[in-house]
């Protein structure tokens, strides 16, 4: 190749003439490198960024914790991949001089978390569950205003699944940056296993909700032995199974909640007040005797783990209401906000709102999806 002369390097554009010259040798020298391909087929933002900076040999920005972690609704809740960028959040909490909140991200509590409208994210978790194993079948379901019904031989085990979605109907509503959320989740179980039957499935709930969130005043957020008081929440919700009578199963909720966090632990407390029904259109007048007037949900992340313990409580007799425990940890170690591994186990009352008044413990194993 014959590179320019010194003198026509000093006429204009000479220097541009050089590099024109030099660049396509050195271009085709640069071998594709295989770690970045693979980078360019995450499609989550968050975590293709994550993996250019590890082939690289950049370190990581720091990150907030997996969210679903936290799905401080009820589930996990599984990080930010789905957000708005998360970097900007973590740059402002350290201007604080505070660690990223969990909760913050979850509920877009803070000017910078805030992502507008009609964006649908996650709400309680979304799991496939392929294998789901009970202890009992109800295979009798009846409540004092129904009488019992004879349902066919299903088997114990079983499949699992649960949609949860919610969107924001309005911002900065009332009071300083509250918000007005609208969520719908279903969970079903369904008798894949039983080929006998024809792989019915055995219950479905639906559960629309309307939940007003208050981020708590700056100063008031500060509690005792390192705890932040986040959020208070007053939600409107129905649940039903859906089914005519004698086995349809429904109720009305107002429910009063508030959130709070301390390093990987996040603690939600909920109190729930049914609405009264008419006593003869009332198909389980004794639920909540059963299920519960009280929640709480205790979460944890570490690292790439996340765990919850819920507690539903009559808060009456510790021998009624209901214990579940989740565990998550991702399918693909650099994309922790995606495809998950995910365990639940329940022992109690109330696992389906059909079976309200039957107690039973389940195990299932699965996978969960669509982190917030």
């Amino acid at each position: 190749m014959r590179l320019p002369s010194t003198r026509h390097l000093l006429q204009p554009g000479g220097a541009l003439a050089l590099l024109v010259a030099i660049a396509p040798p050195l271009a085709a020298q640069t071998p594709a490198d295989p770690a970045l391909d693979r980078c360019a087929q995450i499609g989550a933002p968050a975590d293709r960024l994550a993996c250019y900076d590890k082939a690289m040999g950049r370190a990581p920005a720091p990150t907030v914790p997996p969210a679903y972690a936290g799905n401080p609704a009820g589930g996990a809740p599984n990080s930010s991949s789905l957000l708005a960028p998360k970097d900007a959040a973590v740059t402002v909490a350290a201007e604080k001089n505070e660690p990223p909140s969990l909760l913050s991200k979850y509920w877009e509590l803070a000017p910078e978390d805030k992502r507008g409208v009609f964006n649908f994210v996650g709400y309680k978790a979304n799991y496939v569950l392929p294998l789901h194993l009970t202890s009992r079948i109800n295979r009798a379901p009846q409540s004092p205003n129904q009488p019992v019904v004879e349902l066919p031989n299903y088997k114990r085990e079983e499949a699992k699944f649960q949609l949860s979605l919610r969107t924001k109907l309005a911002q900065d509503v009332l009071l300083p940056g509250a918000d007005l959320w609208a969520a719908f989740t279903q969970q079903a179980m369904w008798q894949i296993w039983n080929g006998k039957d024809s792989k019915p499935f055995r219950n479905s709930d639906y559960e629309p909700e309307l939940i007003y969130v208050v981020p708590t005043p700056e100063g008031w957020r500060d509690l005792p032995l390192g705890w932040k008081w986040r959020y208070s929440q007053l939600g409107l919700a129905h649940q039903s199974n859906g089914q005519s009578d004698p086995l349809s199963r429904s109720w009305n909720r107002v429910n009063l909640s508030a959130g709070f966090e301390r390093g990987d632990w996040s603690l939600v407390t909920r109190f729930l007040r049914r609405l009264k029904e008419d006593a003869t259109t009332d198909n389980n007048p004794d639920l909540v005797g059963y299920r519960g007037r009280g929640e709480f949900q205790l979460n944890w992340v570490h690292e790439k783990h996340t765990a919850q313990l819920l507690y539903r409580t009559t808060l009456k007799d510790a021998k009624y209401g209901a214990l579940q425990f989740e565990w998550t940890y991702p399918v693909f170690s650099s994309q922790p906000n995606g495809l998950r591994w995910y365990v639940q186990v329940f022992r109690g009352y109330g696992e389906t709102l059909t079976d309200y008044n039957f107690r039973q413990t389940s195990v299932g194993a699965g996978f969960s999806f669509l982190q917030f």
